[in-house]
């Protein structure tokens, strides 16, 4: 802050004089001194956010609590000008992804529009890099084991170092914000939308690896999102075409869902996503938590203690907007219910209604006007508590030198360690498989690396490539064409990650081969073919470490020490 001038000097004696005008020239003096007040002023984080948002206007103060992501590789025109209109965050989701330099460059361009507008505020850069499948940055980044992985080795160290790695790479591209972890519980054991995206199905596990990838994250210098509130595992619906109901009352969801949280708030969590799903024995009116006041201020806000961001899930999923009627009245709500950040996939357009209606409101409605206010200075004080830290991400990410961070060399190492400490044996029948006691071998799989370890350990060894979505038409080719050829093989590796690949597997159960099958996602599909010879599980998407840790022990090369991280049904 600027000391105060002459002018400044004199109004104060004055006021000191004149007594009861005193607080005239208080006011005037506050004014003619905060007039130039920045995010970068030398103010405490507190008193700063409360000035810069009594000093904003609607726009401004409403366009601090959206986040928005955009279409294509490179920001659009359209996103410049939300910015300028003051725009707080913005969101790298996977389709702007496959040339991180690419991100590099368009994060800096938006921080440096940012740092245009009158308060200089910096933008939260989110995505969600949660390890595992969910995987937005692309590109060179680690395809890490993820949750479930973490789950069966058990150990929080692996959760710590999993988010330190993960969000050392994306930091170095400017992104400053995570989307997890995820403490969903694996209470449906169909689901397919969060699956080996939970740790298990234990709730103080959960809290206590959930509070590991948190400490990890901050470590790194990322700011952590927790994940589905007030949780997820209990549907295999997926909010982003449908609003989930869960029949669940508060008492279990105490005792389950919520636990995780708990842990997690006790290491100061600093910011929460909001999940699109519907308790209804809870939330009478059936609105989804992301809507609901009764859950984000009363349950979360009042009764749990929680004091960082809430952040809602995407606006524009099903799950939202089919329960509010509209996107502009689902962005109300969900301000109204207690989010202090507003997530849209998309850019709107400037004078769409989530903008114009909002506004509107914002000038007719006190307590609406308020609650956006509260929220922008949770933001604002937020972002000032990490961007005037010791480690934060950078502005200006400087796209040159990505290809010394990405991949994290260090990161690899472990997380080839990891994966060898998650793998667990479901089933164990021909192990060490050699290529005396296998006869002749045939690899079924569809990624490469599946099929250069293989090679490794069994050269003579043939291969059946199929693809790894396999579609309804392809498992069909798969099963014309895969028999013939296996008819000449004893044993046959398998490669299971989805119903597709299990319905190529099934056909060979009474086929007289030697059936292994190596289980890279749910382990569920892992447990329904327990007839084969041997089912190891591996709990990850399309991860190099986990197959590369499976096939070694099934050679020999180690004993498998994992555990399934939930009791079976």
């Amino acid at each position: 802050m600027k000391k105060p001038s002459f002018l400044v000097k004199c109004l104060i004696m004055a006021s000191l004089l004149i007594g009861s005008g005193g607080d005239f020239f208080a006011q005037t003096i506050n004014v003619m001194e905060n007039r130039n007040v920045t995010f970068w002023s030398d103010i405490p984080a507190d008193e700063l956010s409360r000035l810069i948002t009594d000093q904003m206007t609607n726009s401004e103060l409403l366009s601090q609590t959206f986040m928005f992501g955009w279409a294509g590789a490179e920001p659009p025109l359209l996103l410049h000008w939300w910015v300028e209109r003051g725009l707080g965050s913005i969101k790298v989701f996977g389709w702007n992804t496959d040339d991180i330099h690419t991100v590099a460059k368009s994060v800096a361009t938006m921080q440096h529009k940012s740092a245009e507008g009158r308060f200089q505020i910096p933008l939260f850069v989110a995505t969600d890099q949660e390890g595992g499948w969910v995987r937005h940055v692309k590109g060179d980044t680690t395809i890490a084991p993820g949750n479930m992985a973490i789950g069966a080795s058990g150990y929080p160290i692996d959760s710590w170092k999993s988010a330190y790695y993960i969000c050392r790479e994306i930091k170095v591209l400017g992104i400053n914000m995570n989307f997890a972890p995820t403490v969903d519980l694996f209470t449906n054991h169909d689901s397919t939308i969060i699956g080996t995206r939970a740790f298990g199905d234990d709730p103080d596990k959960a809290g206590i690896l959930g509070s590991a990838f948190l400490s990890g994250s901050m470590a790194a210098g990322v700011i952590p999102t927790v994940k589905h509130f007030p949780g997820h595992g209990d549907t295999s619906l997926d909010s982003h075409g449908k609003l989930p109901v869960i029949n669940v009352d508060f008492e279990t969801l105490k005792k389950r869902e919520l636990v995780p949280y708990i842990y997690l708030f006790k290491e100061g969590c600093p910011a929460l996503m909001s999940g699109h799903l519907s308790f209804p024995l809870i939330e009478k009116s059936g609105a989804p938590a992301s809507l609901s006041k009764y859950f984000l201020t009363e349950i979360l806000r009042n009764q749990m203690g929680y004091e960082g961001l809430i952040i809602t899930d995407d606006m524009a999923m099903v799950g939202a907007t089919s329960y509010a009627g509209s996107l502009s009245a689902a962005f109300k709500m969900a301000l109204e219910a207690g989010n202090d950040i507003i997530l849209s996939s998309s850019t709107p357009l400037l004078n769409e209604q989530l903008w114009v209606k909002n506004l509107d409101l914002m000038d007719h409605d006190d307590e609406f006007r308020a609650r956006v206010k509260d929220a922008a200075r949770r933001v604002i004080k937020a972002k000032l508590d990490y961007f005037k830290s010791e480690n934060p991400a950078p502005l200006y990410p400087n796209p040159d030198t990505i290809d010394e961070y990405v991949p994290d060399r260090e990161g690899m190492k472990f997380f080839l360690e990891q994966a060898c400490r998650s793998i667990t044996v479901e089933k164990k029948g021909t192990m060490p498989l050699t290529q005396a006691n296998a006869g002749r071998i045939l690899l079924c799989g569809s990624l490469p690396n599946f099929f250069s370890e293989a090679k490794k350990r069994w050269p003579e060894a043939g291969f059946f490539r199929f693809d790894y979505d396999l579609g309804p038409n392809g498992t069909q080719w798969v099963l014309d064409n895969l028999p013939p050829l296996a008819s000449g093989y004893d044993t046959l590796i398998i490669c299971v990650s989805s119903e597709n690949h299990a319905k190529v597997a099934e056909y060979f159960k009474k086929s007289g081969k030697r059936v292994i099958i190596l289980n890279t996602m749910s382990p569920k599909l892992g447990e329904r073919l327990d007839w084969a010879d041997t089912v190891l599980l591996g709990y990850s998407w399309r991860c190099d470490y986990s197959l590369t840790a499976m096939i070694a022990v099934l050679a020999g090369e180690f004993e498998a020490i994992g555990e399934k991280p939930y009791a079976e049904n």
